[in-house]
């Protein structure tokens, strides 16, 4: 019987389980900005490091500013790779990717009230130490227990210690837990690893090559958020 719930953020929640490079590749085309896929593709990984490694993003940081930061270091990468692009697109892109994002979670949040209803929630996330600025700011932060941040707590997915965290934080066995994440190397390989059962919300990963055949019968899949709470029951 599931207990408690270990939830991902960023992918699964503000997307409904787009990976977010597709949700910027997009808004990139949207504005204009004239570079291949490949090119975005070294400058989005190149921004996800530069936010991992530097003191950019600050505890009061909202979901914009993340954007805005990571935005401007992909940017500066494509630049200094020899792409002629307008640095005025950033703020643009940003704003779309927010009221994306804003608009996503809005629909996840009757999905929350139920799980939360019903059992306790941890968020477990790679996030820059303001995620709960994050949360707060979408109106979704009192949904959850408690938050296991990687830059809080120096563990990042896919180490399941990270997810070792959040059953810990539940005071529950693994086993009576359930991982629910749109990555399957991040998010369900580590909780199967720790023995949680795992719900795949996936939809459209970026690199994400998945699991075994052997490995997704343990699996339950879905392709969208709002299938959470009624695919729990599955595991009883």
């Amino acid at each position: 019987m599931i207990k408690g719930i270990l939830l991902d953020y960023g992918g699964t929640i503000d997307t409904n389980g787009l990976h977010w490079a597709h949700v910027l590749w997009e808004a990139y085309q949207h504005n204009q900005v004239n570079v291949n896929r490949e090119a975005f593709s070294q400058a989005y990984k190149y921004g996800e490091r530069a936010l991992a490694l530097k003191p950019l993003v600050q505890p009061h940081h909202v979901f914009y500013d993340v954007l805005s930061l990571k935005l401007k270091e992909q940017f500066d990468f494509l630049k200094e790779n020899g792409h002629d692009i307008d640095v005025t697109a950033i703020d643009a892109i940003a704003r779309e990717c927010n009221q994306f994002a804003h608009t996503t979670v809005e629909k996840a949040k009757p999905v929350l009230a139920a799980l939360s209803a019903n059992y306790p929630i941890v968020m477990v996330s790679n996030f820059y130490g303001n995620i709960q600025s994050v949360l707060a700011d979408f109106g979704i932060l009192h949904y959850f227990r408690s938050v296991v941040e990687s830059a809080v707590v120096g563990v990042r997915k896919p180490d399941p210690q990270i997810y070792q965290l959040g059953v810990d934080a539940l005071g529950l066995n693994a086993g009576e837990c359930v991982v629910i994440g749109d990555s399957y190397s991040k998010d369900i390989a580590p909780a199967m690893h720790l023995g949680c059962k795992a719900i795949w919300l996936n939809v459209a990963g970026w690199e994400d090559a998945g699991g075994s055949g052997q490995a997704l019968n343990e699996v339950i899949e879905i392709t969208d958020f709002a299938k959470t709470a009624e695919v729990i029951n599955q595991f009883y």
